[in-house]
C-alpha cells in the first residue's frame, strides 16, 4: 500500500500572497485551482481574518476573529478556474498597495449533495482525496430548551471517514467559533469538550448540554446536542469538518518543554500551512504559519506569524518561532504561546509534499 494517496499537497491546498489595487474586480491568481474555502487576511493592517466558501456563495463573508453573522458584501466576487476575483469593500481584501495572504482549500467545484436520511437534513460539499467537507444545515425544530433533556441530532457529513477536526459557525446569528479536535487532552465528545476559535480560552466542557452528543461521530454522520452555537430551531450553521490523510493533513497534539530549543513534531510531511494553539490554559492566541511568507523558504530565521482570533498585524520573531521541516516542525523559543513547560498544545497541519511519496 502507498505511503499516500496525496504526492502533491498543493493540489488540494495553497497559500498566495498577492497586492491590493483597490479596483472593483481584481482578479488574484496562482491557486493552481479553484478553491472552494478561502481564509485570507491583511498583513500590514488591522483587518478582519475573512472566510468564505462556494457552498454559500462567494460574497458572503464570515470573520474568525469575531461572533458577528454571514454579511453579504465584495469582499470575493467570485471563485474562479485558478484563485479567486476581490472588489473594493472596505476593510476587505483589496486595498491598494496592501499586501494580504490567502489560504485556499479545494473541495468539489461548489458541486454539492443534499443528506437525508437523518435527524437533521444537511448539505454536503466533499473533497474525498483530501478529506474536506464543508456541511450546511438548519437547527431542528424540538432544540429549544437550554439542554434539551439529553435530547440528541445526528447529520450526514459526506467525508466517509470519521472526522478529526471540526469548525462549527451559525452563519445567521452572533454565535462563537466552535471547534472540535480530537487531540485534545483526556477528550470526550460525550463530555461537551470544545476550543472557541475566535477567543484565547482554553479547552472547556460542556457536561449539561453535551455539545457533541452522547454517541461518537461515524464514518457518515456526526451527532450533536441543542446548544445555541451548533443546533438551535431558526438558526443555521456551517461546520468545516476533515480527517487525517497520510502524508497530507495532521491534527495533532504535543507538551512544551519550557525551553528555546523546544520540541520537534513529527507529521510526516513538510508543513505548507500550521495553527497551533494552547489548550489547557488559558490566555494565548491561535498563532498561524505557512511556507510562503517570509522565514520559511528563503534561509532566514526570521517568521511571520498571524493570529486567527485578532484582526492585528503580521507578527515577526527576528530570531524564529519555529520551523517548518521536511517532515514537521520544531519550536524554536520557551514563550507559553508556543511552548510553555508542561503546557498542552493542539496543531492543525497541510502538507506542501509528503516525507515519502507514493
Amino acid at each position: 500500500m502507498a505511503y499516500t494517496t496525496i504526492d502533491n499537497g498543493e493540489e488540494h491546498f495553497n497559500t498566495i500572497l498577492y497586492t491590493g489595487d483597490g479596483s472593483a474586480d481584481n482578479d488574484i491568481t496562482g491557486v493552481g485551482f479553484a478553491p472552494d474555502w478561502v481564509w485570507a487576511k491583511n498583513r500590514g493592517a488591522a483587518d478582519a481574518h475573512w472566510v468564505l466558501d462556494s457552498t454559500r456563495g462567494a460574497t458572503k463573508g464570515l470573520y474568525t476573529n469575531g461572533t458577528a453573522a454571514e454579511n453579504t458584501q465584495n469582499h470575493l466576487i467570485s471563485f474562479d478556474s485558478d484563485g479567486f476575483s476581490v472588489g473594493n469593500q472596505a476593510n476587505g481584501l483589496n486595498t491598494s498597495s496592501n499586501n494580504y495572504v490567502s489560504w485556499n482549500w479545494k473541495c468539489n467545484g461548489g458541486t454539492t449533495t443534499s443528506q437525508t436520511g437523518s435527524d437533521i437534513n444537511s448539505v454536503t460539499q466533499v473533497n474525498t482525496d483530501a478529506k474536506f467537507s464543508i456541511v450546511t444545515y438548519n437547527g431542528a425544530s424540538g432544540s429549544d430548551s437550554a439542554d434539551n433533556g439529553g435530547a440528541y441530532w445526528r447529520v450526514k457529513h459526506g467525508l466517509g471517514s470519521v472526522p478529526k477536526f471540526a469548525i462549527f459557525k451559525s452563519t445567521t446569528h452572533v454565535h462563537g467559533w466552535y471547534v472540535w479536535h480530537h487531540g485534545f487532552s483526556g477528550a470526550s465528545k460525550s463530555d461537551g469538550d470544545h476550543i472557541v476559535l475566535n477567543t484565547v480560552a482554553a479547552m472547556a466542557s460542556e457536561g449539561s448540554q453535551i455539545l457533541w452528543g452522547n454517541t461518537e461521530w461515524s464514518t457518515t454522520e456526526f451527532e450533536i446536542g441543542g446548544w445555541d452555537v451548533v443546533n438551535r430551531s431558526g438558526k443555521s450553521y456551517i461546520a468545516y469538518m476533515f480527517d487525517e490523510v497520510k502524508g497530507y493533513s495532521k491534527f495533532g497534539s504535543y507538551t512544551g518543554n519550557g525551553n528555546a530549543d523546544g520540541p520537534f513534531v513529527y507529521t510526516g510531511f513538510k508543513p505548507a500551512w500550521l495553527m497551533i494553539k494552547r489548550s489547557d490554559a488559558d490566555g494565548e492566541n491561535w498563532q498561524m504559519f505557512d511556507n510562503k511568507r517570509d522565514g520559511f523558504n528563503n534561509g532566514s530565521s526570521s517568521n511571520k506569524m498571524l493570529k486567527a482570533n485578532v484582526s492585528e498585524t503580521e507578527d515577526t520573531n527576528s530570531t524564529g518561532f519555529l520551523d517548518l521541516l521536511s517532515n514537521g516542525f520544531k519550536i524554536r523559543e520557551s514563550a507559553a504561546r508556543h511552548n510553555a513547560s508542561g503546557g498542552y498544545y493542539i496543531y492543525m497541519a497541510f502538507a506542501e509534499h509528503p516525507f515519502v511519496s507514493s
